[in-house]
């Protein structure tokens, strides 16, 4: 037990030397995005798969949570800044990611249009000079794309604006302040816990579909960085059908962004729910930038949940 309380205090405490090494030799994990040629180039792709998903990098978050947690201690100003700017971002990457049910809806059109009136079997899109050519059924299988981006960007946004259903057994009967401690409860120890492993197990799962050697979570730096000397791309195209969807790895990419976005929301629903705890109920929803509907019954529905 000694020996756990005292790995937990010293990686706090290096998070802050880690976190200022990351910054200010950023082509140690990051050359490989200018090149691609020497061995130092891979190696520092293999840092950055590394530390993407471990313990220093759990330190890091978490040391910047409590130096911004203490910070709105002294100054619920400040805080409050906080809240209001994540949440704006938050709610802007769901509401441009909603758009792609447009997308998704005139795609489909497309198809059906192409495919049973006009008999075409591929389409060809070039406007920049260079032609992309797939097999209708490679956009129709494209249509999941779509409908991943809503699922997994827009969660964070459904969450601000209350729409999300709820199982309400005892939330509404008690008060402010005790709605206010549950909150912050779940968000610590229940969105935190869930979204960290969902992005451990995502993390090592979107890279295996990208490099070969494949990593995994058990590889230890200094083995990740022997790997380094054969890695090379091998981004998967395996699609479900032979001329469908060969692009699945973004589903991969998605899983990560929801994963990060949904855990940056658990944080800052933290930090609303303890400045209204602090502040009283004349800050409830205080700030809060929720989405005008414009119709009685769904403003209605919206607030139930």
């Amino acid at each position: 037990m000694l020996d756990a309380i005292v790995w937990f205090f010293t990686n706090l405490a290096m998070a802050f030397w880690n976190l200022a090494v990351a910054i200010f030799n950023p082509g140690s994990w990051l050359a490989w995005l200018t090149s691609w040629e020497t061995t130092e180039d891979k190696e520092s792709l293999m840092r950055f798969i590394y530390y993407g998903a471990s313990a220093e990098f759990f330190f890091v978050i978490l040391a910047l949570f409590l130096v911004i947690t203490l910070a709105g201690w002294f100054s619920r100003r400040f805080l409050w800044s906080v809240v209001r700017g994540s949440e704006f971002t938050l709610n802007w990457i769901g509401r441009i990611a909603a758009w792609a049910g447009l997308l998704m809806v005139l795609q489909q059109i497309m198809i059906v249009f192409l495919q049973r009136i006009f008999r075409v079997g591929d389409i060809s899109i070039g406007p920049f000079g260079t032609t992309f050519t797939r097999d209708l059924s490679w956009y129709s299988e494209e249509l999941k794309l779509y409908n991943a981006i809503i699922v997994c960007l827009c969660v964070s946004w459904t969450f601000i604006q209350g729409g999300h259903v709820r199982v309400d057994l005892v939330y509404s009967a008690v008060g402010h302040r005790a709605k206010r401690a549950i909150d912050m409860a779940g968000s610590l120890l229940f969105m935190v816990p869930s979204l960290v492993l969902i992005w451990l197990f995502s993390w090592f799962f979107f890279w295996r579909s990208m490099i070969t050697p494949a990593t995994s979570a058990s590889d230890p730096l200094d083995r990740l960085l022997l790997k380094a000397r054969a890695v090379r791309w091998n981004v998967e195209t395996i699609g479900f059908s032979p001329n469908g969807f060969d692009a699945y790895f973004l589903f991969k990419v998605l899983i990560l962004l929801f994963a990060a976005t949904a855990f940056f929301q658990a944080l800052v629903f933290f930090w609303r729910s303890w400045l209204e705890y602090r502040e009283g109920e004349i800050s409830a929803g205080r700030y809060l930038d929720r989405d005008i509907l414009g119709d009685e019954d769904a403003e209605r529905v919206a607030e139930i949940h």
